[in-house]
């Protein structure tokens, strides 16, 4: 096979949670030009309808599904929906995500609750429900986007978010241990740990932190638009077949300063 042809989604389903805004719509427009067909999903449908509109544009089959990641009845009809419609389920994105910013001994129970369900109690739900499926297709990739801040303790004056990341790494933790249990049934798992890009979760970070990252990242700049497109293909196509349980990280080499 050329080497192109192993980037290739012709033919595949994937499935992108949080697919409305941020790394989901750039993920998601990656997936559909190397000819996937795409199903973006979070509890506002509206701006996922508008993005597979965008995306059918590329000549591929796009739809928005309405979905809380946290309910598991959500969870299953948006599986069956795509099921129906599909006939198949070959990628997994688990993107949505949510954050608190707030000194841990202030933190309210109900925002840590509200953290760790999204962020990792979601990602449980919809790997659960989507790999069932690919148990049975005997294949599927499903890929994690974790965090920087999932890989240990962050200053408290730059990133004060206990419950994001605590919740980022156990969901490093549980992609390593779901490629562990499904990798007999070839069933890949991997997860991208992103350092800082614009998003509507990370303004305020950024804002307030820019002369921090820029002095810590070798490469001197945020994430761009392009960033994650390229690794989040690698790791949903035939060129990471043999790469499961991996931690990727696309961070301007924040991460590799000691």
């Amino acid at each position: 096979m050329a080497v192109l042809d192993l980037f290739s989604l012709h033919g595949k389903t994937a499935i992108v949670t949080g697919g409305g805004r941020g790394l989901g719509v750039q993920i998601a427009k990656g997936f559909a030009e190397a000819g996937a067909n795409v199903v973006l999903c979070s509890r506002k449908v509206e701006t996922c309808e508008e993005v597979a509109q965008e995306l059918t544009k590329l000549g591929i089959q796009a739809i928005g599904v309405a979905c809380d990641v946290t309910k598991q009845e959500d969870v299953n009809r948006l599986v069956n929906t795509v099921i129906e419609k599909f006939g198949r389920i070959d990628i997994l994105v688990n993107n949505s995500g949510a954050t608190w910013g707030t000194p841990a001994i202030e933190m309210p129970l109900e925002a840590w609750q509200k953290v760790i369900d999204v962020n990792l109690t979601g990602t449980f739900l919809m790997s659960q429900a989507v790999g069932r499926q690919m148990i049975k297709q005997q294949s599927g990739k499903i890929i994690n986007i974790a965090s920087v801040a999932g890989l240990g303790g962050t200053h408290p004056q730059f990133l004060d978010t206990v419950g994001y990341n605590a919740s980022k790494g156990a969901v490093i933790t549980l992609t390593q241990d779901l490629a562990a249990k499904w990798g007999q049934y070839n069933i890949h798992v991997n997860a991208i740990a992103p350092g800082f890009f614009p998003t509507k979760m990370s303004e305020v970070v950024i804002e307030r932190g820019r002369e921090y990252i820029m002095q810590a990242t070798p490469l001197a700049r945020l994430g761009s638009e392009e960033d994650l497109k390229g690794v989040a293909l690698f790791l949903a196509s035939k060129a990471s077949d043999y790469v499961t349980g991996d931690v990727i990280r696309v961070d301007g080499g924040m991460t590799a300063v000691i």
